[in-house]
Parts: structure tokens; C-alpha cells; sequence
């Protein structure tokens, strides 16, 4: 509540590709429960307290595998997603010459890491092959691509946080481990959302957002590890466990996880999985298309705007980029907030995404529908449309 207001019934929320918002009831309730009667430090103490949050802890990594249907992996819990992909990009033992397969859409969280990797490595990077008039990756071409520059890692968005484009990760995966690829996966925008099978061991690294399609807080990410590739800490420090030797500890996630967690956030994605649970996966996917489908029905009324790319919703999340004729992006931005319609403008992140499809340095005004958008959503920003068309 800000000055007693409610700020989402003031607010048409379309910007649920950065964070989904609201959350869950009953993630506020237990975040609020669980700090007051037990915000003590994970693993620090033989109180019942430090028992009870490791327990939660526990407990939440176990859900999550039981989630993404791999309790046969590791799961490190980071802070955020960008210190996950950090910690397995520059974990992973790469050599001069290595050749990197990228998606056409990837954040700057593995573009940026990538970019320092190249500093202090000779690197070919390549980008996997995609057709622009089917919008879908070419795993035809992907597979030659490989044959011709065998893949040393290849990392993909599972969507576009852009387009909401799908990638066919299992596919993909399947054909570069044939030449024992790393495959690295950020499924920030689909874990929880879309249900993935993660239990292949052709899939070495997946990475989460707790605070996107998870429905949990800020503050607490990270990532599913097979255990198959060495990698070195990039965090050293305390974990509560074999203190008195100088080096981090051999066993997972110890090993990984130096610092005090965030037992607040974890908490909170704990509730969040419980109610993700409860909901069902295929519930909340299913409504998130239904809004999908709401909102290009709605962008589709106008003639000054053009949603890119036009993808099928079997394709697609629920994340929709557009332009608007006569208009930059942030001017829309600014005009729509001023309705009372949040939206995210720009970039996002991804300027390569941007490049691909014709939208750089401008960018595009991207709205993204969630499982709690509802009918005065829409009905006001159909409402802000039309009154920016009017005034064209």
C-alpha cells in the first residue's frame, strides 16, 4: 500500500517479463510469517531456528527439482539469475580457440560474460540458426551448423525476454552433446511456467529466476546442475560447514554457495512453489496464453502498431514486443504510464534480440500478460490505445 492506495488495482500490470507482479497471496503471508518467527542465517548454528530454515532450504530445492522433474541434479541457489549464469560461464574451464553457440535473442546476464571471456580467450562465436519467416528455429541448419564448427558450449534463452520466442531446447541440446557440447539453458522467463523435462543429461546447466515465472520474490535465483562438468567457485568464503580448511568445500551445493542466504527470498519462493503446485503448471501456462491471445487481439485493433514478430501462440510466451507509427517506444512508455498502464520500453537487455529483427537502437515497446492480469487490465490499456490513436 503506498499512502493507502492499492497500487495494483491503480496499475494495468504488463511488465511481468521483469517481474511478475502481484505475487501469490499467500507468498506475501509466509514471507511475513517466516522472517518474523524464524529470519535467522542458514547452517550457522545447532539452535532449532538455524534448523528449521536449513529445513526450508531443504525443502525449497527439493520442490524446485521435483518441479523441473530432475531430482537426479544439483540445484545452487544464487541471489539472482546474473549471478548464476556468472558463476557457470566463468566456472566452466574454457580454452582459446572454443567455439560458443549463442541464440540470436540471448540477455546481456550471457552476451556481457561472454563479451569479458573474450578478453582473455581467442573465442569463435556463432549463432544458432533461425528462420525468420517460419519464426522458429532451423534445427536442420542447427544440425549442420554443428557438423561444420563442432560446438564447445552452446547456451540458449528457453524464450526470447524480447519476442517470447521457444526454443526447442531438448532438440537442440540433443544434437550438440553429440560432440560432448557444455549446454547451458536460461529458462528465467519459462521455469514454472512451461513445463520442462530438465532430468536429460544432455542439459548441464539450467538457470532460474525465482521472481519471474516462479511467482517468488527478488533476491532469490539459481541453477540446475548436473554435476558432470568441474566448476571453479566464483565466490569464495564462508558456508557454515568444514570451516577450519581454506579451500571451499568439495561437496554441492556447499561448494557454490559461500555467504548468508537469503532466507527471506527463499521463503518466499518456497510459498510461491507450493502454490505453483496447488495451481497446477499447466493451469497457470494455459490462463497466460488465454491473456496472450487477449492482448495481440487488442494491439491487433490498431493500425499504428505492429507486434513483431507474428508467431503462434504453440511458439510463444507470453511476452509481445511492438512499434508504434510516429511514435519512439519510450514516448509510449510515457504515455501509457501516465493511464495508468506499466509497460517496459527500450532494449530490455537484449540488444542482439533487437538487431536480429530490425528494432535496434530504438527498441520496442514490449508488454508482458501473467497469471493475474485481469478484464480492467485490458479494458484500460485498450483504452490508453485509443486515445494514442486519436491523438496521431
Amino acid at each position: 500500500m503506498l499512502g493507502g492506495i492499492s497500487v495494483s488495482n491503480n496499475i494495468a500490470y504488463f511488465d511481468n517479463a521483469a517481474t511478475t507482479f502481484p505475487k501469490p497471496e499467500e507468498v506475501y503471508l509466509f514471507m511475513d510469517k517466516f522472517y518474523r518467527e524464524c529470519g535467522v542465517n542458514v547452517g550457522r548454528g545447532q539452535h532449532k531456528l538455524a534448523s528449521r530454515a536449513s529445513a526450508l532450504v531443504l525443502e525449497t530445492r527439493n520442490m524446485l527439482l521435483e518441479l523441473l522433474h530432475c531430482p537426479n541434479k544439483n540445484l545452487i541457489l544464487t541471489h539472482t539469475a546474473t549471478e548464476a549464469l556468472n558463476m557457470i560461464l566463468r566456472g566452466i574451464p574454457i580454452s582459446d580457440g572454443y567455439n560458443i553457440y549463442i541464440s540470436p535473442f540471448e540477455h546481456n546476464a550471457v552476451t556481457r560474460v561472454i563479451t569479458h571471456l573474450s578478453k582473455h580467450h581467442r573465442l569463435n562465436i556463432q549463432t544458432l540458426a533461425f528462420d525468420k519467416i517460419a519464426n522458429a528455429y532451423d534445427l536442420r541448419k542447427i544440425k549442420d551448423q554443428f557438423s561444420d564448427v563442432k560446438p564447445n558450449i552452446v547456451i540458449i534463452s528457453h524464450a526470447s525476454n524480447v519476442f517470447g520466442i521457444l526454443a526447442p531446447i531438448q532438440q537442440i541440446c540433443d544434437l550438440s552433446k553429440a560432440y560432448r557440447a557444455i549446454n547451458v539453458i536460461d529458462m528465467c522467463q519459462t521455469a514454472g511456467l512451461v513445463d520442462t523435462d530438465l532430468s536429460s543429461e544432455n542439459i548441464d546447466f539450467a538457470v532460474f529466476a525465482g521472481h519471474k515465472t516462479l511467482y517468488g520474490p527478488l533476491g532469490v535465483a539459481g541453477f540446475i546442475y548436473s554435476g558432470q562438468i568441474e566448476l571453479t567457485p566464483l565466490i569464495y568464503g564462508g558456508t557454515g560447514t568444514d570451516s577450519q580448511n581454506q579451500s571451499m568445500p568439495d561437496t554441492i551445493p556447499e561448494r557454490y554457495e559461500a555467504g548468508s542466504s537469503n532466507i527471506h527470498a527463499i521463503s518466499g519462493l518456497h510459498a510461491a512453489l507450493n502454490w505453483i503446485k496447488k495451481t497446477g503448471i499447466k493451469r497457470i501456462y494455459e490462463i497466460e496464453q488465454q491473456n496472450r491471445c487477449k492482448l495481440i487481439e487488442i494491439l491487433s485493433n490498431y493500425d499504428n502498431i505492429r507486434v513483431l514478430p507474428p508467431i503462434n501462440a504453440d511458439a510463444a510466451i507470453g511476452v509481445v514486443s511492438c512499434v508504434f507509427e510516429q511514435y519512439a517506444a519510450d514516448d509510449i512508455g510515457r504515455i501509457l504510464d501516465e493511464r495508468g498502464v506499466a509497460v517496459r520500453t527500450g532494449l530490455h537487455c537484449a540488444p542482439y534480440a533487437h538487431e536480429f529483427f530490425g528494432t535496434f537502437p530504438a527498441g520496442t515497446v514490449r508488454f508482458s500478460v501473467g497469471y493475474f492480469n485481469t478484464e480492467e487490465d485490458f479494458d484500460r490499456l485498450n483504452d490508453a490505445l485509443r486515445v494514442i490513436q486519436e491523438n496521431m
